[in-house]
């Protein structure tokens, strides 16, 4: 099956199916613990709370191992290549690390294995491709001993090389971060008018907009920008969609499948139009009221009201829940309802019905 896939395997292919599993695993990944441990807060402090959000972070810490499985099936790899990239992006996440100052409390010896967070995702997506590599270059060469080589030749030797090479794409991811973040803080109206433009545009692209977001680490004013790009966004696809599309479309748009209008960014790239202005308004006040985010948060926007509640629950920085209604909701519907009266109704630039339209039926 390797072989197969991979004499019909470009190099655009395969790095496609490298962001596509990538924003599936952190999706399934992020958003239990995102939306669900707000909702928990709700109820205070007790054994049950405290018992579903501890699950709930152990889940969130299976990220790489998500996303590794995922990239392999989007290659129809068999279950057992599966298992090894999954295992191998694991491993080059460093989501699971070594601490020796730590002592084990079950062996008295130095030293512990921790996890917590989701490691690094580029690195992650640098393992899980390597693994993919190595599983595709070799194909059926293992024969009968395919089961005990290849999970100790790919996976393990993968997972080596993405530890090597962790300390080095982490600082560059950190680097890229505290750029971006730095930037909010120096320049706040504009930067967040640009980086919610860029996520704007990004929601309906190829790109996945939770991957970016986790990868620089976003974080505060440029993570609730980031939310607000997506949601605009979200809310353009809305309004332009319900008289246009089945009820079916226009709620799963609502939901989070904002791809589904990929292809009508690529046919008709008019719709950016009502998007991006739409999005630099709705970014105005998030400098403004510093609505906050965080990494887990800023690709999500409205889905899961995941940017909402963590604007709200964003410590000594959080906003109301009548602000976060008016910041999240109110004024990107009404600009987006304005745009779709003067650029279809009053200047004619575009017809919703068709550059709108849903192009996958």
């Amino acid at each position: 099956m390797a072989d197969a896939t991979n004499s019909k395997l470009t190099v655009k292919t395969f790095f496609n199916n490298i962001l596509a599993g990538t924003a599936t695993g952190i999706i399934v990944g992020l958003i239990p613990n995102a939306v669900v441990s707000a909702i928990l807060k709700l109820f205070g402090q007790n054994q049950v709370t405290a018992g579903i959000g501890q699950a709930l972070l152990i889940f969130q810490c299976a990220t790489p191992l998500l996303i590794g499985a995922l990239i392999a099936i989007q290659f129809k790899m068999a279950p057992l290549d599966v298992a090894i990239v999954a295992a191998a992006a694991y491993v080059g996440s460093g989501v699971t690390k070594f601490v020796p100052q730590i002592v084990n409390p079950a062996t008295k010896a130095p030293g512990v294995f921790i996890s917590a967070g989701t490691g690094d995702l580029i690195n992650t997506m640098i393992t899980a491709g390597l693994a993919t590599s190595l599983i595709l270059l070799v194909g059926n060469r293992f024969g009968s001993v395919k089961i005990v080589a290849a999970p100790i030749l790919i996976g393990g030797g993968a997972g080596w090389i993405g530890l090597l090479i962790l300390p080095y794409v982490s600082k560059i991811t950190t680097w890229l971060g505290t750029v971006i973040n730095s930037f909010t803080n120096l320049q706040p109206i504009f930067m967040c008018i640009l980086i919610a433009c860029m996520f704007a545009i990004l929601i309906i692209s190829p790109i996945s907009t939770v991957a970016i977001g986790m990868a620089i680490q976003l974080n505060g004013l440029s993570a609730g920008a980031a939310a607000m790009g997506v949601a605009a966004t979200t809310i353009v696809l809305v309004v332009h969609s319900w008289r246009t599309n089945k009820s079916g479309i226009t709620l799963a748009v609502a939901l989070g499948a904002m791809k589904m209008m990929m292809p009508n960014l690529f046919r008709h790239p008019i719709i950016l139009l009502p998007t991006l202005i739409t999005a630099i308004v709705s970014a105005i006040p998030v400098a403004l009221f510093h609505v906050s985010g965080t990494p887990a948060s800023a690709g999500f926007g409205l889905v899961g009201l995941v940017g909402p509640l963590a604007s709200i629950d964003a410590g000594k920085a959080s906003i109301s829940v009548i602000l976060a209604l008016v910041v999240w909701i109110v004024i990107p519907a009404v600009v987006a309802i304005i745009c779709r009266f003067v650029f279809e109704k009053i200047f004619h630039v575009y017809d919703e019905k068709i550059v709108f339209a849903y192009l996958g039926e």
